[in-house]
């Protein structure tokens, strides 16, 4: 999992920390952004394989951060894998999350084996360091 790059968008500094450390364990090169807004600063000078992304943000939510990043898709024809993280667990969210260009969709609290279940769908393997 060396040299995998993850965006991590979360506001909340718990969700943060469990992340960041669970996912530092299997090598993952993390950067953390507090909301939308921040997240889109910090795609202008870097690129990443995996955003995971909250959905419920102050500044910006998730939903307009991933309609933003999907218009500079258009633009820049780069692909990001965006992965939805909520804690709302219903089937409506799910879809309203692939409707706005999300790739997948992941509930609250943050499972690491539901989270290596998703991103080798997307050909990455996890091992852990």
């Amino acid at each position: 999992m060396e040299g995998i790059t993850l965006l991590l968008v979360e506001d909340n500094v718990l969700n943060q920390k469990l992340i960041f450390l669970t996912l530092s364990k299997y090598g993952f090169n993390i950067d953390v952004a507090n909301n939308g807004q921040e997240a889109l600063d910090k795609l202008d000078s870097k690129t990443y394989d995996i955003i995971l992304m909250d959905l419920m943000m102050p500044v910006m939510d998730g939903l307009e951060a991933t309609r933003n990043i999907r218009e500079r898709e258009q633009e820049n024809g780069n692909k990001n894998i965006i992965i939805g993280l909520t804690a709302n667990t219903y089937d409506a969210d799910r879809e309203k999350c692939l409707n706005e260009g999300m790739d997948e969709y992941m509930p609250k609290p943050f499972d690491i084996e539901k989270f290596q279940e998703i991103i080798s769908n997307f050909g990455f393997e996890m091992t852990s360091v």
